[in-house]
């Protein structure tokens, strides 16, 4: 019964915030279940792992609990079909149990692993967003999206815009849904950030929502960090990026599904034996990315190696060359360039990014902006940073065949350059809370 209370409230407080909304779809963001309070991270737990882990220079201290929510909640598909997709609330308790706490929508990296929930307190990016969001006072919402976790939706669909979109503003929708049973008290300010994929998403959430849903959703800030924004520029690199044989056929596969156009047949695109299963592999029930690789389900080659092994030479050739070839005009749809910011933006990188070069995402999209005189969005380079505190005396490692120069490189875009671009993005968004 109490349950039953729970959601019925919920239920009332859906048509609220449809009415005030620019949405006229009044289920997108309801909560199909009841939020679950997973755990509670105390200040001196998370201070003890910052320690531990050296994020407590970049983090600070925490100055409060955080209490770890699940959420699963509504929203659409590729088709605007109704769709479900889990997420973590994380919720400042204990000293910072404060009114009026600005919400911070996170949108999460490429995943492989299709159980994986961010409603977990022992992961690593939950536990990054509790140290440097929640345990300095932020609400945080961060989505599973569709087809991981609890989403029953039949696939992920990797790097497309507007589902990923949907995905974050429905967070947006469904973690004020939850507030109220969580004790917590929303200012109304949104900031939306993200990491890698995820500043894809972000930026996707952010042009959509400034767009369409102005006066329901306050987007006061946001910082796109080590965001893939010009997909189709990037199509055109003659030397293929790091984690290129995971990143590369989870896209080409999920734009199959989305628009149908990339091959007409999967052996087209892919050599055996991965034309055989590809098409299924990506996000996988139970393998992480170094299973994939020691599995024998993708190769474990360098880039350029891991490239040629896995696609058809023609494919590539007709992608690289061709502007009409199914996967550059799906690239075109998806890429995060030609609109114009309304809230204070942060764009976020590191130079020596090995997976999303910089040069070809960051620097472009800066360019863009800047191209039509927005002077709200600024960007910032945390290699110097990178380099200081993992380089080899402040600089990085270049002699290739060294270990130390795989360990830096294999590290950089997954490990190194996430924490000092999320303090970027809190630095500014302390501005505006």
């Amino acid at each position: 019964m109490k349950n039953r209370h729970i959601l019925t409230a919920v239920a009332a407080a859906a048509l609220l915030v449809a009415c005030g909304g620019g949405d006229s779809n009044d289920s997108r963001g309801t909560l199909i279940d009841a939020p679950v309070t997973v755990s509670t991270l105390t200040a001196a737990q998370i201070d003890a792992g910052t320690a531990s882990s050296g994020l407590q220079p970049i983090t600070g201290k925490a100055k409060c609990d955080v209490r770890v929510v699940a959420l699963n909640y509504s929203t659409v598909g590729v088709q605007g079909e109704t769709a479900n997709a889990s997420a973590v609330m994380l919720v400042p308790a204990g000293s910072c149990a404060a009114a009026g706490l600005a919400l911070v929508a996170y949108a999460k990296g490429t995943d492989v692993q299709k159980p994986r929930t961010l409603a977990n307190p022992a992961d690593g990016e939950t536990f990054l967003l509790a140290s440097m969001y929640a345990a300095q006072g932020y609400a945080v919402v961060a989505t599973d999206y569709l087809g991981f976790a609890k989403s029953t939706y039949s696939y992920h669909p990797y790097l497309h815009a507007d589902s990923e979109a949907s995905s974050v503003i429905d967070s947006i929708r469904a973690a004020r849904l939850a507030a109220a049973g969580q004790g917590v008290s929303l200012s109304g300010k949104v900031m939306l950030t993200g990491y890698s994929q995820g500043g894809h998403s972000s930026a996707a959430a952010q042009r959509a929502a400034e767009r369409d849903n102005a006066g329901e959703i306050n987007v006061v800030a946001a910082a796109h960090l080590a965001a893939p924004y010009n997909l189709s520029g990037s199509f055109k690199l003659t030397n293929a990026i790091a984690g290129y044989q995971f990143f590369v056929p989870y896209l080409v596969t999920a734009w199959q599904k989305i628009y149908g156009n990339v091959y007409s047949n999967v052996t087209q695109a892919f050599k055996l034996p991965y034309s055989n299963y590809i098409e299924t592999l990506l996000p996988s029930p139970d393998k992480t990315y170094t299973t994939l690789v020691t599995s024998g389900l993708l190769p474990g080659l360098a880039p350029n190696d891991s490239r040629d092994l896995v696609f058809q030479q023609a494919f590539l050739t007709d992608v690289r060359t061709n502007e009409s070839s199914g996967l550059f005009v799906d690239a075109k749809k998806n890429d995060v360039l030609g609109w114009n910011p309304k809230a204070r933006t942060l764009l976020c990188g590191g130079s020596g990014d090995p997976t999303v070069p910089t040069a070809i995402h960051l620097n472009v999209a800066q360019a863009d902006f800047s191209s039509r005189g927005l002077t709200n969005v600024t960007s910032v380079d945390v290699d110097p940073s990178v380099r200081a505190v993992f380089g080899i005396g402040g600089a990085a490692p270049t002699d290739p065949a060294s270990p130390a120069f795989a360990t830096y490189y294999g590290n950089y875009h997954g490990g190194y350059e996430p924490p000092f671009c999320h303090a970027q993005a809190r630095a500014l968004f302390d501005t505006l809370k």
